[in-house]
Parts: C-alpha cells; structure tokens; sequence
C-alpha cells in the first residue's frame, strides 16, 4: 500500500488567514495617541501600554513632582487620546517684606497666591504682569493698603481789608480792625501702601471759627496846611528823627530844615 499525504492547499490557506487574522488583530488593538509635551506634538501608536504611565515611560518621557498631565497617569488610554504634559515652573509670592517662592504649572494667579499661603485683604494690591494665570518666573506683588480718618484742626488765614480815609495822608496807614485767624477742622482720610503714607484726602471740613478781616485805611490827602502855608507833597511817611538840624544851618541845597524836609548828611 503507498503512502498518502494530505494536500497542502487547504493547510496554507489556513496558514495565510491566521497571518492576516494576527496581523489584522495588531493594528486593530493598537492606538493612536497623541503626545503634547514642551511645545511639541508627536503622533505615535500603542498597543501594550494600558494607561498614560505606561505610555510616558515607554517614550521615556519623564515627569516632574509639579508637572500637570491630562488626563492622569493612572487614566485608561483611549484611541486616538490627546495626552498634554503641561512643566511646572518657579513663581515668586512677596508680601510682607517676605518672598515665598513656590513650583506650579500654570494656575489662576489667585490660586498661586493662596498656595503660597497669603492672605489678601479687600483693600490690597496685587501687583504683577497684566495675566490671569501664571507664567514662568512671574513675581506677585501683594501690598498692604490700610487707612485711617484723622481729625486735624487747621488756621483759617484773615483777609486784609483795605478802605480810604480823607483825614490821612497818603502814603500813611492806619489799622482800624485787626486781623485774627479763623479754625477749620478737617476729616482727613490717609492712605498707607505697606505702612508707608500715600495720599491724605479730606472728607469733611467744619469751621470751628470764622476769620476775622484785617480792616487797614488807607491815607488819601496829599495836602496839608502848616503855619499858614499850604504843603502839597506826593507821600507821606513816617520817620524818625532826633532833631531838624543842630548847627542852625541850612541844608545842603540850601533849604532851612522844617516840617516836611529831611536833611542829610551827603558825605555819609
């Protein structure tokens, strides 16, 4: 009896359909992800990796204390997941004379502020770049603003008053009133930046006293009689003086000292 052997056409066709039902099997089972980390993008495909751990580490992708990853390290991957790795960076918290430094990934600056462990009043200033989240090296001003209402009395300056007065000479003076100052007293409210005076702003002022007006009249005649004789002059002032002359001299000009005159010494 001769030997039989089976035909190797169906054994083939069997093998070529395992071939493509494995090869078939891989790429359906693998994913594509997408990896967003320091700026850059890159398109890859997994198949092993069970969570975004293990693809990180299979890209030897290493992630910081601080670092953000979305979705998380233990989550599932998913086709066609976007994983983003957002750095953490160092940002700089000062208040109270003190910086306090702390490591984040990008934040609201208020919620940085509150990791940092300050406290902002209602009236405080935060003082930093013109964003809402955190960037890398960023410092965060917070200053202290305080305010006080003092109440502060203040003089009221008089007026001066001027009026005329025909039966004086011109030139000459008299006080008919004097003048006395008034009393304001002002509500002040003053401004402190970190203990440091800013403004002061009045709110209310109450006069205590009023002011009263210096009263001055002022001379007007620019003639008077003496002895008979009509002066006219253009001013009149007052002088001091020990006596018209000594010697009975005349003046220098040749005038005789009187009332009106003034004689002095031209060599002095």
């Amino acid at each position: 009896m001769g030997i039989v052997w089976p035909r190797k056409g169906p054994v083939a066709a069997v093998f070529v359909f395992m071939v493509v039902l494995l090869v078939s099997l891989f790429f359906a089972l693998q994913k594509p992800v997408t990896l967003a980390v320091d700026g850059k993008e890159v398109q890859t495909r997994v198949f092993f990796s069970n969570t975004v751990r293990d693809v990180l580490e299979d890209h030897d992708i290493k992630i910081g204390a601080y670092d953000r990853v979305d979705p998380s390290l233990n989550s599932k991957v998913k086709k066609n997941q976007r994983i983003v790795i957002t750095r953490a960076f160092k940002v700089k918290v000062i208040a109270d004379g003190e910086s306090r430094e702390i490591i984040t990934p990008p934040i609201p600056v208020k919620e940085a502020i509150r990791i940092a462990g300050v406290e902002v009043g209602d009236m405080d200033i935060v003082k930093t770049m013109p964003v809402d989240v955190t960037v890398p090296d960023q410092e965060i001003e917070i200053i202290r603003v305080a305010e006080e209402v003092q109440v502060i009395d203040e003089a009221v300056p008089f007026q001066v008053e001027r009026t005329t007065d025909n039966t004086l000479e011109k030139g000459l003076t008299r006080t008919i009133q004097p003048g006395v100052e008034g009393l304001a007293r002002n509500t002040v409210k003053i401004t402190y930046h970190d203990g440091q005076e800013v403004n002061r702003e009045v709110i209310n002022t109450e006069v205590v006293k009023e002011p009263q007006n210096k009263v001055v009249a002022m001379g007007a005649i620019t003639s008077v009689s003496r002895g008979g004789q009509q002066l006219n002059f253009r001013e009149a002032r007052y002088m001091t003086a020990s006596a018209y002359t000594y010697t009975g001299n005349r003046t220098a000009t040749g005038q005789t000292p009187a009332v009106g005159m003034v004689a002095v010494d031209p060599s002095v």
